[in-house]
């Protein structure tokens, strides 16, 4: 277990050096279209504040590759930080040197501040292990939190360098909460433990679905990576997506199933499309046998209904990745039958944890995050985490 905030000695009038993630879609008048993230931090701003500290925020916006955009500035940002937290957020233009010294000085205690973009200095990504750029950035602390599990798998200056200087150096609330629930659904979890994994590429997901084999009893597989299934198993997919160079990587997992007695849970039917705009001929049919000029884009009725039923019987579920192509309307029947079946099982008392990009913007669109015990706030980061990757944000901080 990683040191968090609450373990924290007196820090009143302390400079806490905190990474987030901030990393929010703006529209092209820089407004925040979506403030899940900045949402998900104000727990440890608030902790923090009680706790008296100075509050110093580094986090950063898009992937401006070490140059100045205008485009990518934070500065949007912390104007509606400013209205989420109902008081400014001093926005600092020059995040090291003299500079941010300047802006810095006069920091009441509970006071916020957000640094501008981390990413516009080259050094913050640099794959080196020169320790300057983080050496100037932890001259900003007295101590160092870590509440960016989204960026957590990244092996930067802000998210684990500067944590090996800075001490103490703690978790957030946040980063907290996404370890433990990812941890306890992965290593103790209440079974029957079922897995939904989808996507459309199963080279993306070997290394989740070797791990989850090793520990879930049920394994539904969907999305475009179930063709390259069902073509090992020498079924006709039409159109379909597949990886023909991951067909014997595809047999193996099913073998190490098979071995371990954990029941894979395919499609039996789908809803094939002969346009992917959905404008053309839709049709149910069974998985092994999609026609050609036909492709498949979502688990069929019968699917549904299997899916449902084993997840209804699961004590804990985890979710990474849609079964079918959701974007468009035509096609989301199936994630959201999966997500309505996983709702239903959470109001019976099972742990649902939703794990990365694609599921979470899936749930988000049909739900409430407060239907799901956990939905992170990770996409790569908690991939690498369910494939039991070693996360450098994680494994940087201090241990209990």
């Amino acid at each position: 277990m990683k040191k968090s905030i609450n373990d924290l000695g007196d820090v009143k009038g302390k400079r806490a050096l905190v990474r987030v993630d901030v990393n929010v879609p703006l529209d092209e008048n820089h407004n925040v279209t979506d403030d899940t993230r900045i949402q998900a931090i104000v727990p440890t701003i608030r902790a923090l504040q009680e706790k008296g500290a100075k509050i110093i925020l580094m986090a950063h916006l898009g992937r401006p590759k070490g140059e100045w955009k205008t485009e990518f500035t934070l500065e949007p940002v912390a104007k509606y930080m400013s209205k989420v937290l109902g008081e400014d957020v001093l926005f600092v233009k020059s995040p090291v040197g003299e500079g941010a010294d300047k802006e810095l000085a006069d920091l009441k205690d509970g006071q916020v501040a957000l640094l501008e973009n981390i990413r516009f200095y080259k050094a913050e990504e640099a794959k080196d292990d020169d320790m300057t750029f983080a050496e100037e950035l932890a001259k900003l602390g007295d101590f160092y939190v870590n509440d960016a599990f989204g960026a957590a798998h990244r092996k930067h200056t802000s998210t684990a360098k500067v944590a090996h200087i800075l001490k103490p150096a703690v978790a957030g609330l946040l980063m907290e909460k996404e370890i433990r629930c990812l941890s306890q659904a992965l290593d103790n979890p209440t079974r029957p433990f079922t897995a939904v994994v989808g996507g459309a590429k199963v080279s993306s997901k070997i290394g989740v679905l070797e791990n989850l084999i090793d520990k879930v009893d049920n394994l539904i597989i969907g999305g475009g990576m179930a063709y390259t299934f069902v073509k090992a198993n020498g079924g006709k997919i039409g159109n379909s997506i597949c990886e023909d160079d991951q067909i014997e990587v595809a047999k193996a997992i099913e073998k190490k199933a098979a071995d371990k007695g954990v029941k894979i849970v395919m499609a039996t039917d789908v809803l094939a499309a002969d346009d992917f705009s959905g404008n053309g001929t839709n049709k149910v049919v069974p998985i092994n046998e999609i026609p050609d000029g036909f492709e498949g884009v979502d688990a069929g009725p019968e699917s549904q209904k299997a899916f449902a039923e084993v997840i209804k019987n699961s004590k804990t579920i985890l979710m990474n990745g849609p079964v079918g192509a959701f974007e468009n309307p035509k096609f989301a029947e199936g994630t959201k039958a999966v997500l309505q079946a996983i709702v239903d099982a959470t109001k019976n008392g099972a742990v649902s944890v939703i794990g990365g990009g694609d599921s979470v913007s899936a749930a988000k669109k049909y739900f409430k995050a407060e239907d799901f015990t956990h939905v992170s706030t990770g996409g790569g980061a908690s991939l690498e985490f369910i494939e039991g990757k070693v996360l450098p944000g994680v494994a940087a901080l201090d241990d209990k």
